[in-house]
C-alpha cells in the first residue's frame, strides 16, 4: 500500500502529497490523519498522511521510516478543513494541520552527526569531536569545522541526522496495588511477625481498600513510610506501578452542580429557533444579539443540553480575556466532567492532557479561547461563540483564520447551528443578520428586568479649565466616597490599547523612540526601563535629555500603577485591587484577584481590558471609565467600533443584580457618536451611523479587504518590490477593485525592517486569490535568498 503524504517544509514546491510506500511491518497501522517520519532529500522530516491508495505513478517509491502516532490526531473532516483554510487564507496545507494541533505535539527537529566508518580513517581535524560517542549534537561541533564535515559526509564517513522529537511527555504517577487476593492477604498476616505493625496495617488498608492508590495518597491515609511499602513489595504481596494521569488545572477544586434556570418568554423566544434545528439538524448561523446581563450565557447552557441529550458533542468559544473563572465554573457547574477547557492560561501540559481527554471521547463539550474550534470532535451538534464581535477571534500569523469562519465551515459539514452572540455584535455580521444571510435572535431586556445603568459622559476638558488636573473628574471622585460609605463596589477601567506611557522632555519636545523600530517606547513603572512592546528592546529611563541636554524629561500617560498612587492620595481608605499584565503574570492570579474581590475584600477593581467583560459581581454598582478615546485616534477603519464596544462591555458590568448601577465615561472628545451612543447604550443608532461612514470610505461590510505587506532591510528593495506588486494586482483585477498603495505601514520599521503595503478594496474578485498566490511564489526564491517577507492577510483586521 502507499501513502500520500504532505511533508513539513512550507514551501510552494512542496505544498502538495508526496507518496511514499508503506512498509510490511505498518500495514493497515497507518491511517489517515497519522503523523509518519519519512525521509525527504539527505534528510528526515515529519509529514501528514492524506490518503492511503494501492497505485502511484512514480515508479521508485522510498518507504515510511516510522509512524508518530498510534491513531491518527486528525481525521477525516479536519483534513478536509486543512485544504479548505489553506485555500481561505493563502497558506501551506502543512501550515493548516499544524495549527489544529495542540502545541505540545508540534515537533521540533534535532540536528545531529553519526559516524559511519573507523574514526581513525577521518581527518584529524573532526576526530577529538568523536572521541567516545558515535553520534553527536551539531549544535556543539565549533562552526570552523562544518566545510570538513561536509567533505566527510561526500566521503560517507560520516551522516547526517535530522531527528524528529516531540515536545510532549505524559504525566506518570506512581500506584500502588495488591497482588494477591483477599483470602491470600489474611493469611500473609499471620506470616508477618507482630513487630512489623505499620506492615500489618497496610496489608489490613488494603483488605478494606482492594483498589490501586496513588503512592502519596497511601503514605497521607495510612502514615506508612516508603520503606514499608517496598518491604512489602519484596515479600511479592503489592506492586509499584507507573500509571499515566491526566494533568488536571481543576483537579483540586470541587464545582457545585447546578440546575437549569426558568427561562424568561424572550429567552425562550429565541432559544425556539436553535432547539428546532438541532432536532432537524439543520446548518443555521444564529445573531444572537442581546443586551449585556440578558442571559445569553443561560440559552447557550441549555442549548448544549440539547445537544448532549441527542449524544452529540459541543464547543463554546469565548475571547481568551473573558475566559474567567466565573465562565469555566458556569460550564462545569452545569456539565461536569464532560467538559474540557482550553485556554492560554494552562501549561503545555496540561492543554495537550485536556485535547487528548476530547480525542478519546471522554468529554463532549469544549470551551476555550480561538483555537478551541479545531477541537477534534467527530458528531457535532452545536459550535458557540460568545462576544462574536472580538477582534481576538482573528489569528494574527500563519495561518490567518478567523474561528468564525472556521466554526460556519465545520457546522456544514455537521449539519449542525452556530451561534454568535454579543451585545454589540460585529458591523459584518449585524449587516448579515439584517439581510438574512444570518438569523437574528434579539434579547432587549436584562434578566432582572432591572434598566440598564445609567451613564454619565464627563468632558475632561472643562475639568482642566476648571483647575481640575487629577485624572478624576469631581462628579467620579464623588460617587467613589458615595460608594465607600454604603459598603458597594467599584470598577475602573483604564482603556490603554494605543495608549502608553512615553517619555517625553518638556523643553525641546523629544521623545525617547526604539532604535530598531519607529515607534516610541513605552516607559514601565515597576523597574524604571523603557521597552518597545514590537521588538523587546529595552533601556534605563535617561536623566538628562539626549537632545538638548535639559533634566525636564518626564514619562507621560497614565498607567494603572500612577492610579493607583493617586487613589492611595485621595481616598487613602480605599481598598484597591489592581488587575493588569504586571500583577496577572503569575498562573492563578487572575483567579486569586477576582476570587478576593467577589469575597468583598476589596473595594475598587481597577483594571485593563481583562476586566471588561465576563464580570458579574452583585455589589457592582459604580463603573468608571478614566479614558474612553484612547482607541479612537488609531489608524484603523474599526475604532470607533472598537470604542463603542468597549464602552458599551464595561457598562455592563454595572447594576446586573439588586442594586442599580450608574457609569461615569471621562474623555477628551463627549461629542464623537460612537461616546455619545455607548452612553445611551444604543446599538441600532450606532450601527445605522457607521454603516454610513463605512459606506462613503468603502470598508467592509460594504467591501471585503486583502492587504500585502512587504518588509526588508532595504528601504529602496522594498518600496520597488511593493510598487511592482501593486501594478501587478492591479493589471490582474476588474475596474471596481480599488488597489491603495503602495505606501509605509503605520509602523513603517519594525525590528530593522522597513515596512510597506498596498491594501485592495473589493466586492467580487474571483481571480484575486489567484494573483496573490502569483505573487507569493513569484517572491518566494528571493526570500529564501534575501531575506525579502511578504505576508498577505484576506480580511484584516489590523491594519498596523
Amino acid at each position: 500500500m502507499i501513502a500520500s503524504v504532505i511533508v513539513d517544509v512550507p514551501a510552494k514546491q512542496t505544498d502538495r502529497p508526496f507518496d511514499y510506500l508503506i512498509p510490511d511491518h505498518l500495514e493497515g497501522v497507518i491511517k489517515p490523519g497519522m503523523r509518519v517520519i519519512v525521509p525527504f532529500g539527505p534528510r528526515k522530516i515529519q509529514g501528514f498522511v492524506v490518503s492511503i491508495h494501492s497505485t502511484s505513478e512514480i515508479k521508485k517509491l522510498r518507504d515510511i521510516v516510522e509512524t508518530m502516532d498510534i491513531n491518527p490526531v486528525l481525521n477525516e473532516e479536519l483534513l478536509q478543513l486543512g485544504d479548505w483554510l489553506s485555500e481561505h487564507t493563502l497558506c501551506y496545507r502543512i501550515s493548516a494541520y499544524q495549527v489544529m494541533l495542540p502545541a505540545a505535539l508540534k515537533a521540533k527537529y534535532e540536528k545531529r552527526v553519526g559516524l559511519v566508518t573507523q574514526i581513525d580513517q577521518l581527518s584529524p581535524m573532526l576526530q577529538h569531536v568523536f572521541q567516545d560517542e558515535s553520534i553527536v549534537d551539531f549544535d556543539v561541533i565549533d562552526q570552523s569545522l562544518v566545510k570538513v564535515l561536509q567533505k566527510e559526509i561526500g566521503n560517507g564517513n560520516v551522516e547526517f541526522i535530522y531527528e524528529v522529537k516531540e515536545r510532549m511527555n505524559k504525566k506518570k504517577r506512581k500506584y500502588v496495588i495488591p497482588v494477591i487476593t483477599a483470602s491470600e492477604l489474611r493469611q500473609s498476616l499471620e506470616k508477618i511477625s507482630g513487630q512489623a505493625i505499620k506492615q500489618r496495617e497496610l496489608i489490613h488498608f488494603f483488605l478494606n481498600h482492594p483498589k490501586p492508590i496513588a503512592l502519596q495518597q497511601l503514605l497521607a491515609e495510612t502514615q506508612a513510610s516508603s520503606s514499608t511499602i517496598k518491604g512489602l513489595v519484596s515479600k511479592g504481596i503489592l506492586r509499584e506501578e507507573e500509571v499515566e494521569v491526566y494533568r488536571d488545572p481543576y483537579e483540586d477544586r470541587v464545582f457545585e452542580r447546578t440546575q437549569a434556570l426558568k427561562l424568561t418568554e424572550e429567552q425562550t423566544e429565541v432559544i425556539t429557533p436553535i432547539l428546532s434545528t438541532i432536532e432537524e439538524e439543520l446548518h443555521k448561523v444564529f445573531l444572537l444579539y442581546g443586551v449585556t446581563g440578558s442571559g445569553k450565557t443561560e440559552v447557550y447552557l441549555q442549548s448544549i443540553q440539547r445537544v448532549l441529550e441527542k449524544g452529540k458533542e459541543a464547543i463554546v468559544l469565548v475571547p481568551e480575556i473573558s475566559l474567567t473563572p466565573q465562565m469555566v465554573k458556569r460550564f462545569k457547574g452545569r456539565f461536569g466532567d464532560a467538559v474540557a477547557v482550553l485556554h492560554s492560561g494552562l501549561s503545555t501540559g496540561e492543554k495537550y492532557d485536556e485535547w487528548r481527554k476530547i480525542q478519546r471521547k471522554e468529554v463532549r463539550v469544549v470551551v476555550g479561547a480561538r483555537s478551541a474550534i479545531f477541537a477534534p470532535f467527530e458528531n457535532l451538534g452545536i459550535i458557540i461563540i460568545d462576544e462574536e464581535h472580538e477582534t481576538s477571534y482573528k489569528q494574527e500569523e500563519n495561518p490567518r483564520y478567523h474561528a468564525r469562519d472556521v466554526a460556519i465551515e465545520r457546522a456544514k459539514k455537521y449539519r449542525c447551528p452556530v451561534v454568535l452572540g454579543s451585545a454589540t455584535p460585529a458591523l459584518e455580521s449585524f449587516a448579515r443578520a439584517k439581510k438574512g444571510v444570518y438569523d437574528l435572535l434579539t434579547l432587549a431586556k436584562r434578566m432582572n428586568s432591572g434598566p440598564m445603568p445609567a451613564v454619565e459622559v464627563v468632558d475632561m476638558r472643562e475639568e482642566l479649565r476648571e483647575g481640575n488636573r487629577s485624572m478624576f473628574s469631581r462628579v467620579l471622585l464623588e460617587k467613589l466616597k458615595d460608594r465607600l460609605d454604603k459598603k458597594e463596589q467599584t470598577v475602573l477601567f483604564l482603556n490603554k490599547r494605543g495608549h502608553s506611557s512615553f517619555v517625553m522632555c518638556r523643553d525641546c519636545g523629544y521623545v525617547v523612540n526604539c532604535p530598531d523600530c519607529d515607534i516610541s517606547l513605552t516607559y514601565h513603572r515597576s523597574n524604571e526601563r523603557m521597552k518597545c512592546h514590537y521588538c523587546g528592546f529595552e533601556s534605563p529611563v535617561p536623566s538628562n535629555c539626549p537632545e538638548c541636554q535639559s533634566e525636564y524629561i518626564r514619562y507621560f500617560g497614565t498607567g494603572t500603577q500612577k492610579i493607583e498612587e493617586e487613589l492611595g492620595k485621595v481616598l487613602p481608605e480605599a481598598r484597591v485591587i489592581r488587575m493588569d499584565v504586571d500583577t496577572t503574570s503569575k498562573k492563578g492570579a487572575h483567579e486569586r484577584l477576582l476570587t478576593d474581590f467577589g469575597e468583598g475584600k476589596a473595594d475598587i477593581l481597577l483594571g485593563t481590558q481583562m476586566i471588561a467583560k465576563g464580570l458579574d459581581f452583585p455589589k457592582i454598582t459604580l463603573v468608571g471609565v478614566l479614558s474612553a478615546d484612547t482607541m479612537l485616534h488609531l489608524p484603523d477603519f474599526r475604532a470607533s467600533e472598537k470604542t463603542f464596544q468597549l464602552l458599551t462591555q464595561v457598562s455592563g458590568r454595572a447594576g446586573r443584580h439588586e442594586l442599580a448601577g450608574e457609569v461615569v465615561v471621562q474623555t477628551y472628545t463627549p461629542d464623537h457618536y460612537s461616546i455619545e451612543l455607548a452612553s445611551l447604550q444604543n446599538y441600532d443608532l450606532f450601527y445605522d451611523k457607521e454603516m454610513q461612514m463605512r459606506k462613503l470610505h468603502h470598508y467592509p461590510p460594504f467591501y471585503y479587504l486583502s492587504l500585502i505587506t512587504v518588509s526588508h532591510e532595504n528601504l529602496m528593495k522594498v518600496v520597488s518590490v511593493t510598487e511592482k506588486i501593486t501594478a501587478y494586482i492591479r493589471s490582474s483585477l476588474s475596474s471596481e477593485a480599488i488597489v491603495l498603495g503602495p505606501v509605509a505601514s503605520p509602523i513603517p520599521r519594525i525590528k530593522n525592517r522597513y515596512r510597506y503595503q498596498c491594501l485592495i478594496k473589493y466586492k467580487r474578485e474571483p481571480q484575486l486569490g489567484k494573483a496573490i498566490k502569483t505573487v507569493l511564489d513569484q517572491y518566494q526564491q528571493e526570500s529564501a535568498s534575501t531575506g525579502l517577507i511578504i505576508s498577505t492577510d484576506v480580511n484584516p483586521y489590523i491594519l498596523m
